[in-house]
């Protein structure tokens, strides 16, 4: 019980008190979520990740690894999502939602900054890499869920190949597997603008929930939650088994798959179309069930 307070006390609060201060103050300063999105979209979280991987010591057998493992335990959630609309008859749209969901949790922000907290700062660089594949591979799951339901915009996965994230990826690798140096003025930069992508993200967290007005609560919406904060977590419990990396980097990966619904699935729902209602309720549903679950995953892991 003891161990349940400290995390909950030191490790989850601080991080939603920041998502909390971004609904509370956001609407008082009449802030824009989008703005923030983004500024973080194309300079802070670029910028985090050329950081946090350049700096980083990885093996490349190792980051294979993560990578393969994280992406197969999204593969297998998604799959039971299909088969839990299917079996459950749902329409078309709602088994696209269930899908998108069970691909896409809130691991930029929010699944970076507990994972600091809980397991320190020599874990981010593993989180980084969990963070990157989950996020690649859920835009690719989402664009092509939604086409499937509504027909999608052709060329939009294509998109997902220019994101600033993944391009900033090819010279991180190139620094950290070589003995390239770079400039101190562009270090001491791009170390600032690593340093400000989660407490900015959380921010524009609170923002974009105090921005979604609708929200409802029935089966079908804990039937979501559940999916994301439950399911593919224990997905990743299971499948790390059959994976040979270290046990930070198995937590990480575990508490990586435990996420809320990522916001971007909401937008992503709205730009085609997709019960947008149902996916927002999901997305605002789980990230506040998740001060209780998050908590309970790290106290247990």
């Amino acid at each position: 019980m003891t161990d349940l307070f400290f995390v909950f006390a030191n490790v989850t609060l601080p991080v939603f008190g920041i998502v909390i201060l971004g609904a509370l103050v956001g609407g008082r300063l009449q802030l824009e979520a989008r703005t923030l999105t983004r500024a973080a979209y194309y300079v802070f979280v670029p910028a985090f990740i050329f950081h946090s991987i350049s700096t980083a010591h990885i093996e490349f057998s190792s980051a294979v690894s993560m990578i393969g493992y994280i992406v197969l335990v999204h593969l297998i959630g998604v799959a039971i999502a299909i088969v839990l609309g299917v079996a459950g008859k749902r329409s078309r749209e709602m088994i696209a939602a269930f899908v998108m969901i069970a691909s896409f949790g809130n691991v930029g922000n929010y699944g970076l900054a507990l994972i600091r907290f809980r397991l320190g700062d020599e874990a981010i660089a593993a989180a980084t890499i969990f963070y990157v594949a989950i996020t690649i591979s859920a835009f690719v799951i989402c664009v092509g869920a939604a086409g499937w339901a509504q027909g999608g915009k052709r060329g939009a996965v294509w998109q997902v190949v220019k994101t600033p994230a993944l391009l900033a990826m090819i010279p991180a690798v190139l620094v950290s597997s070589t003995d390239l140096q770079m400039p101190l003025m562009v270090q001491r930069m791009v170390g600032l603008l690593a340093e400000a992508m989660i407490p900015v993200m959380l921010f524009t967290l609170g923002l974009q929930m105090l921005e979604q007005k609708k929200i409802r609560l029935n089966a079908d919406v804990l039937l979501g939650s559940g999916l994301r904060l439950l399911l593919v977590p224990i997905i990743a419990v299971l499948v790390a088994r059959g994976f040979s990396f270290g046990a930070m980097e198995q937590t990480a990966g575990i508490l990586q798959a435990a996420m809320p619904a990522a916001i971007l699935v909401a937008i992503i729902a709205k730009e085609h179309d997709v019960v947008p209602e149902f996916v927002t309720s999901v997305v605002i549903v789980s990230t506040l069930i998740s001060v209780a679950t998050l908590t309970l995953w790290m106290v247990v892991l």
